[in-house]
């Protein structure tokens, strides 16, 4: 897999909530940090997700915010 964005993040699926239009889905990274994405229901259809399965996060965004509380 080749891609243009250098923020990958490979984890198992440890949780997918369905809804109507949209999944959440919940994956752990190895060091147990937990990444939540809500897709498309379809596109989590047409990837074939399912707990316990190996999956990416890749991150491309041209700006992340960042807040404190102070």
């Amino acid at each position: 897999m080749k891609l243009s964005a250098r923020n990958n993040l490979k984890g198992t699926i440890k949780d997918i909530i369905l809804g109507q239009v949209n999944a959440e889905i919940i994956l752990e990274l190895p060091g147990g940090e937990v990444i939540t994405s809500i897709i498309s229901k379809d596109a989590a259809e047409a990837l074939g997700l399912s707990k316990g399965k190996t999956a990416y996060a890749i991150i491309k965004a041209s700006a992340v915010v960042l807040g404190t509380d102070d």
